[in-house]
């Protein structure tokens, strides 16, 4: 169960969060429990989360190790804060700031080279969907990006789907659409990496999760957690999604 905080959050509120957040799963031991703040929040993400089973993860990074790239942070500087996970092509990026499944593939060599678990995301936007390309959406992210790993490397991953269409609208995909795209993801990865991968990787949903919709989700055998935007800004909010 991941949240993805995007851009909210100050180092203190960050802190505040946790402080109500710790007591409502320290008993939550059926599943992982990952928050991913921004960066600036990282470091008081991981004081707040020490001595607990929570994860903490950053949203992106640079796949350089170190140089003259103003702006960036590589793999070794967030495992290096203590970081176990990040979140690597989510749809905001690939949308806004250009990420291609070429640089997906990149983050995530970086990510496993640094000993951190990439969240590697994939998803359709509305007019794909419409236009009945879900499936060859799916099938084109995975085959240009994740599909370069080899066989450890795609055994160290999470995959998240995420239809575009249903982050940050409300819309969210029903559990059975959601399965269905989960089921296609699983037929490529079983194809360029056999039936026991298959089996093995978790794919979580992401897409306007909410904590009346969570259990209708994970429900379905395809789906193996979430990854929550808005509804994993508030303690009890996510609490209710990780208790399930």
């Amino acid at each position: 169960m991941a949240g993805n905080w995007k851009m909210y959050k100050t180092p203190a509120e960050t802190t505040a969060f946790f402080e109500r957040f710790r007591p409502l799963v320290e008993r939550s031991e059926h599943c992982e429990v990952v928050i991913c703040p921004p960066f600036t929040g990282l470091a008081a993400a991981v004081q707040a989360a020490a001595g607990t089973r929570i994860r903490i993860g950053a949203q992106n990074l640079f796949w350089a190790r170190e140089g003259a790239y103003t702006g960036e942070v590589s793999a070794p500087m967030i495992r290096a804060a203590g970081c176990s996970h990040v979140i690597i092509g989510h749809s905001e990026r690939r949308q806004y700031f250009g990420e291609t499944d070429e640089s997906v593939l990149k983050k995530t060599v970086s990510a496993l080279e640094a000993g951190l678990t990439p969240i590697v995301c994939v998803g359709e936007r509305l007019e794909e969907r419409e236009a009945g390309k879900t499936e060859a959406v799916l099938a084109g992210q995975f085959r240009g990006g994740i599909a370069g790993l080899g066989p450890q490397q795609f055994a160290a991953i999470v995959m998240a789907y995420e239809p575009v269409w249903a982050i940050g609208t409300g819309k969210t995909a029903t559990p059975e659409i959601a399965a269905d795209a989960h089921r296609a993801i699983r037929g490529e990865v079983r194809a360029k990496f056999g039936a026991g991968a298959a089996a093995a990787v978790r794919i979580l949903y992401g897409g306007s999760v909410k904590p009346d919709n969570v259990k209708n989700l994970m429900a379905q055998p395809e789906i193996d957690g979430v990854l929550v935007g808005g509804a994993s800004l508030d303690p009890a909010s996510f609490a209710t999604i990780v208790n399930f």
